[in-house]
């Protein structure tokens, strides 16, 4: 199964006052409708570094927009 969009900072923050709130990752997972493997990283993430900052760039996409703007600059 391929990655879906990226979850909103607000789903993330739900999930991390969820479980701050002693709920457990399968009642989370069942009240946001989203994957518990989702719902134990978020948390997971958020122990290890304090944060839940989304997914860098991918190198494909890095690439892409590298192409853009060089096609840009050489169109002026």
């Amino acid at each position: 199964m391929g990655r879906s969009q990226e979850l909103s900072e607000f789903k993330c923050g739900t999930m991390i006052g969820c479980h701050l709130c002693n709920k457990s990752i399968h009642e989370i997972s069942l009240l946001l409708n989203i994957p518990r493997s989702t719902v134990g990283g978020i948390i997971t993430k958020w122990k290890q570094l304090g944060t839940t900052p989304t997914q860098p760039p991918s190198e494909w996409g890095q690439c892409r927009l590298e192409h853009t703007v060089d096609n840009c600059l050489q169109s002026q």
